[in-house]
């Protein structure tokens, strides 16, 4: 269990009030972490985590300005004299018709998905060397492996999965794959997860799309948030030391053909 400990690590994750990153988050507090929900919004913060659980704690953070970056690692910072792991999870995007994205809901999308992930791993960098390492885990998708299966949302295309979505996430696992090679001397892993089908609760309401995606895996059915918690916690501790410039994959089966 000591390979999995995360007692004393301070752990940060964008998007933290997320449908996935509540279960990031409260997955790297049962193993001992005190983890930040990074986000714009401590109401929704309030709304997803019970306030008597400290262990969990809401730092204001727009992913989409650097200075609010820089602001939200420095007071973590300077409050516990470390940060130990950094998970991009957070994203922003508009624009879903292929043929009918504007230029600027294409850069808003890019920005929210693959630039916003970059000012994050800049900014973080000096707390990482200044400890001595450091695990960043940068959250992809599936869909930056693989197209759609285009029949999957026939009848269901308001779920169409856009193609800057799949490019930007595509963007995600390259930049992983660099910096891990670039930090590796300072003792730093750069990891990915690539989720694949975890729709929202809203989302799950439609029953016949949500069967259309249980049959493209293999274990035929959706990933449940919980799915996720055993891939952050592994790569957020001391069992994946010699790990990084992987991406682990968390999809079911989607991608195995």
């Amino acid at each position: 269990m000591a390979l999995f400990d995360l007692h004393k690590k301070i752990a940060l994750v964008t998007g933290g009030y997320s449908h996935l990153g509540v279960a990031m988050c409260q997955g790297l507090s049962d193993f001992g972490a005190t983890v930040y929900a990074l986000g714009r919004s401590k109401d929704k913060f309030n709304r997803r985590f019970d306030d008597k659980d400290k262990s969990i704690r809401f730092k204001q953070c727009d992913i989409s300005n650097t200075i609010d970056i820089k602001q939200s690692f420095s007071e973590v910072f300077e409050e516990h004299q470390t940060i130990d792991v950094l998970i991009n999870n957070a994203v922003y995007l508009r624009g879903q018709n292929p043929l009918a994205i504007s230029d600027e809901d294409w850069e808003y999308s890019i920005d929210g998905i693959l630039n916003s992930i970059y000012r994050c791993i800049r900014e973080i960098t000096p707390f990482f060397k200044e400890n001595g390492g450091g695990k960043l885990i940068n959250i992809s998708s599936m869909y930056g492996m693989v197209s759609p299966d285009f029949s999957v949302y026939e009848k269901s295309p308001d779920f169409l999965n856009p193609p800057h979505y799949g490019a930007a996430k595509a963007g995600v696992i390259q930049l992983t794959k660099y910096f891990a090679q670039y930090l590796g001397s300072d003792n730093i892993q750069v990891n990915c997860i690539s989720p694949g089908p975890f729709p929202n609760n809203s989302v799950q309401q439609n029953k016949e799309f949500i069967h259309a995606l249980e049959k493209k895996t293999a274990l035929k059915r959706i990933g449940k948030p919980d799915d996720l918690v055993g891939a952050v916690v592994f790569l957020s501790s001391a069992a994946a030391d010699f790990v990084t410039g992987h991406n682990l994959v968390v999809d079911g089966g989607w991608t195995i053909s």
